[in-house]
């Protein structure tokens, strides 16, 4: 797929952070991202102060309310508001480094369609990953390289960048719907590293070090949502083969179980790309 002809040497960026009683961390984290066209924080029914301290910590943020549950939801909402040639995805808990935004934006600008924050490669670390996290991890990432032909050294890691004009071949969930949708969760980076290698999209992993969270305990269950990123990774991988793949809303959840439904879209997938 290449479109990069009509993209900017100068983008706008939109800064898509989900949050979910993350107040604390918000004072902290707005005020450090840079100066871009839009933040968007998008809200999942905070019982805390989360919408003073955004108009007190970013007077220009927009804040959002998410339509269902979970990262995943929080991130698809974000996407359909966000209206900058960029979006940069960035998580409330203070584990991202704002400073990085502009090596994403760079490695964008260089050619690449969807940029892939690791925290393996050279320059990259972690100081917050548990062993057990970065053991599932990297068996994760094998397989997902095995079964897409990808060279991912870090696939459960949220820190990434893209695009705008690749929503389309991402096709996350759509929010309009109030049921739950497959992907509305953590797996939803794991679906959009599969969609992007299964697009044909132009990959480039940026060095990211991860912090420790600041305040508050995570959301994410280890065990849990590593049987939802393995099943998203083989649901993803049966959806590719097939000759047609569904559009957002044929890929629902029920009763925790992803099911792949009728396609109403037809599109051929090839092998990821990488750029250099």
């Amino acid at each position: 797929m290449s479109i990069s002809a009509r993209r900017s040497t100068e983008p706008t960026i939109t800064v898509v952070v989900p949050a979910w009683n993350e107040a604390r961390n918000l004072e902290i984290i707005l005020p450090s991202l840079p100066a871009v066209h839009e933040v968007l924080v998008v809200d999942g029914d905070s019982v805390d102060d989360t919408e003073l301290v955004v108009r007190r910590a970013r007077p220009g943020a927009r804040l959002i309310q998410q339509t269902r549950r979970g990262k995943g939801n929080a991130l698809a909402c974000g996407f359909e508001a966000a209206t900058g040639d960029v979006i940069v995805m960035f998580d409330a808990d203070g584990s991202a480094d704002a400073r990085e935004i502009t090596a994403f934006v760079a490695a964008l600008v260089d050619g690449a369609d969807f940029a892939k924050g690791s925290r393996v490669v050279v320059g990259g670390g972690s100081e917050d990953i548990t062993w057990l996290r970065s053991t599932g991890n990297r068996a994760l990432t094998t397989l997902t390289n095995l079964l897409f032909g990808t060279r991912y050294t870090d696939l459960c890691y949220g820190y990434n960048a893209f695009w705008r004009d690749i929503l389309p071949v991402l096709a996350v969930p759509d929010s309009g719907s109030t049921d739950a949708q497959w992907g509305d969760g953590f797996e939803i980076e794991t679906l959009i590293n599969t969609r992007v290698a299964a697009g044909d999209l132009s990959i480039h992993e940026v060095p990211s070090v991860e912090f420790e969270r600041i305040h508050g305990g995570s959301n994410l269950h280890a065990w849990r949502d590593g049987f939802r990123v393995l099943r998203t990774i083989l649901v993803e991988h049966r959806r590719r083969g097939s000759t047609s793949v569904p559009t957002p809303a044929a890929v629902v959840l029920h009763d925790d179980v992803a099911t792949v439904l009728p396609a109403q879209a037809v599109r051929s997938a090839s092998p990821v790309r990488e750029s250099a």
